[in-house]
């Protein structure tokens, strides 16, 4: 029933009506994610998915992951423009999954903010249903919460989690790794979901604005720190069905930086030297290094720097790895060797997330911008 005028709810700060018209407004965009597996529809207290697919599994593991997007979010919030920030939360809880090797099977989201304005949290959802159908994800549920005086009226939150699957003897992980396997780095597609904190420090300290224009970006500044995060998810699957016992383990380089994600992956006993040369750092990062007045590597424990993925593979697989995602889209290049031998005396990262694994550093410099 709608909220009326004298509804001490609504003179509370939360308008019912308004969370029901979000819900229409979104249900085109959520069943488009739903194969025949879902059942119940939208709006329900619990999604239901049908498991009966598990049972061609011989011994299933269910992977599961949560995650938000941070503080992107104030840019979204900045320049009124929600539609992509769904696709950054898929890419931070469904790409988690596949480090495993899991396939996904589902999702749900949970929104908080000052006033469901439903135009806005339509957006919001439509993105994240977009992303699960490129990652091939049900989204059966979510949850939208108003949280008047708690948070303002613009002012929101998101974050997400997800279910999958994958068969026992095929978890992908630092076990599988061997000495002499090839570091594959995977290009991003910019920031990602990481490090924001960071760049709204330098964006205000800058003096500029999210509408700004950008002069070496072609659009506003909001518009170019938006850019959605790269969904690595079903190339990974299509490459994993390809390489088979080829490909050994993956990271999703995310909080945290570069070295220290490729070594949650790595055996204990293993080091690799990340060769800088191999790629130059995306224009956003070096032109906000040059805003703050940083050198480029003092970021590399904050940003990506254009790595968003690490595939670690058998010798044997790295060219057919690099083809595969090179026809998926996906830039990627060889920038190190796993190594089993004398460790070289220098900073390893190691240990990062509490994972005793293996030990990793950045060597060398970085390609000049435009070189090949």
């Amino acid at each position: 029933m709608a909220s009326s005028p004298t509804d001490p709810y609504t003179q509370a700060g939360v308008d019912t009506a308004a969370g029901d018209l979000a819900v229409e407004l979104m249900k085109s965009a959520v069943r488009r994610t739903h194969g025949a597996e879902v059942l119940g529809g939208v709006g329900g207290f619990a999604g239901l998915f049908d498991a009966t697919a598990l049972l061609g599994y011989t011994k299933p593991l269910l992977a599961t992951s949560t995650d938000g997007v941070g503080t992107k979010v104030a840019i979204a919030q900045a320049i009124d423009k929600h539609d992509t920030i769904g696709q950054d939360l898929v890419g931070m809880v469904v790409d988690d999954i596949v480090v495993v090797g899991a396939k996904p099977l589902f999702m749900t989201d949970y929104i908080a903010c000052g006033k469901v304005v439903p135009e806005r949290i339509a957006d919001i959802v439509r993105g994240i249903a977009d992303g699960c159908s490129a990652t091939g994800t049900a989204l059966v549920g979510g949850e939208t919460a108003e949280h008047p005086g708690l948070l303002g009226v613009n002012d929101y939150d998101v974050a997400g989690a997800a279910t999958g699957v994958v068969e026992s003897e095929q978890v992908l992980g630092a076990e599988r790794v061997r000495d002499g396997d090839v570091v594959l780095a995977l290009a991003s597609s910019g920031p990602h979901s990481n490090g924001y904190s960071l760049i709204r420090h330098i964006i205000s300290g800058a003096g500029i604005g999210y509408g700004d224009h950008a002069a070496d970006f072609g659009r506003t500044w909001g518009e170019q720190l938006l850019e959605p995060t790269r969904l690595y998810t079903s190339p990974l699957l299509r490459l994993i069905g390809q390489l088979g016992d080829g490909l050994h383990s993956l990271s999703h380089v995310t909080g945290g930086g570069i070295a220290a994600n490729l070594a949650r992956v790595l055996p204990r006993g293993t080091w690799v030297d990340v060769d800088r040369s191999t790629w130059s750092p995306s224009p956003v990062f070096r032109v906000l290094a040059d805003l703050g007045g940083l050198d480029v590597q003092r970021t590399e424990g904050t940003w990506n720097l254009g790595v968003g993925f690490f595939a670690v593979v058998a010798p044997e697989a790295a060219d057919a790895a690099i083809a595969a995602l090179a026809a998926d889209g996906i830039d990627t290049w060889q920038a190190g060797v796993v190594s089993t031998g004398p460790r070289p005396d220098g900073d390893y990262e190691q240990g990062a997330k509490g994972v005793d694994g293996g030990a990793v550093r950045l060597v060398g410099g970085y390609r000049e911008a435009g070189a090949k």
